[in-house]
């Protein structure tokens, strides 16, 4: 089963189903991210702040696979913000996992208190420019952040990495991402799992005998977001790799789409200073 592309702003292509590892402890995510490599992903997401970049290049380099067939993306924690903090970070996250590249790095969250993302921003595109990562990008940034990004620095972020499901659709921001040829990334995709018994996903589930995170999961597919599921049971991993052999009518993602609500499980990116 191959997974589908998208091409990033400067030509990089990049899985659009990918797996993520945000609360997996360093211990339990080699056989998470080894399980998922066996079962067909080739992006695997990790950050700092998730303490278990050393695992991840262990199950990396514990794979057969060649470095290049693998996207890797991290994150450069909160408290590591500003330029020479930025360059520093990225050289420890380096040495942890293990690796000469990234193939995405992105600044973790824009703390528009701390008025830093733009200099760190700057150092990202050092770190591109140097070939020492392929490609650059944002999670959690607003149009105004990303406005102003793109002003004062040199290169439109090619991800911008967001809290998306059925509760939280984000359709301004994906349709301005899609203006500034940013691809959209959905972090929590399953809603952190509270949209799995939800009525609507669970009745469409069952009349395509499929799994109500394969639903929820094909949904983003065909939004065209990135998408990338969070898991550390095996049976689970590879089910949520299961969804390119079937597709979501139009009215049943209308009928997703419209459990809209507003509603975010995360922090307000708005508000968050990154404690």
């Amino acid at each position: 089963m191959t997974v589908p592309d998208v091409t990033l702003g400067n030509g990089v292509r990049m899985p659009q189903l990918g797996f993520g590892v945000w609360q997996v402890s360093d211990d339990a995510v080699v056989d998470a991210v080894s399980t998922a490599l066996e079962a067909g992903y080739r992006s695997i997401d990790t950050a700092a702040a998730y303490g278990n970049e050393r695992g991840v290049g262990e199950a990396l380099s514990r794979s057969e696979l060649d470095r290049q067939d693998v996207f890797v993306t991290s994150k450069l924690a909160n408290p590591d913000q500003g330029y020479d903090h930025t360059l520093r970070a990225f050289d420890a996250t380096l040495e942890r996992m293990r690796l000469e590249t990234l193939d995405l790095y992105l600044i973790h969250w824009p703390l528009p208190r701390r008025d830093m993302y733009v200099s760190t921003w700057k150092a990202l595109e050092r770190l591109y420019a140097d070939g020492r990562v392929r490609a650059i990008g944002v999670c959690n940034f607003q149009a105004p952040h990303l406005e102003r990004v793109v002003e004062e620095g040199g290169i439109t972020p090619m991800v911008n990495q967001i809290e998306l499901h059925p509760l939280l659709v984000q359709r301004a921001m994906r349709e301005f991402d899609a203006k500034h040829n940013i691809v959209t990334e959905a972090w929590s995709p399953l809603g952190q799992g509270k949209l799995l018994d939800h009525p609507t996903v669970t009745a469409i589930a069952e009349q395509l005998h499929r799994t109500p995170a394969q639903v929820l999961l094909r949904w983003h597919i065909q939004l065209g977001n990135v998408v990338i599921p969070k898991s550390v049971t095996r049976e689970r991993i590879r089910s949520n790799f299961r969804i390119f052999d079937f597709e979501l009518s139009e009215a049943d993602m209308d009928r997703i789409t419209g459990l809209d609500a507003g509603s975010r499980f995360g922090p307000d990116p708005d508000e968050f200073d990154g404690e």
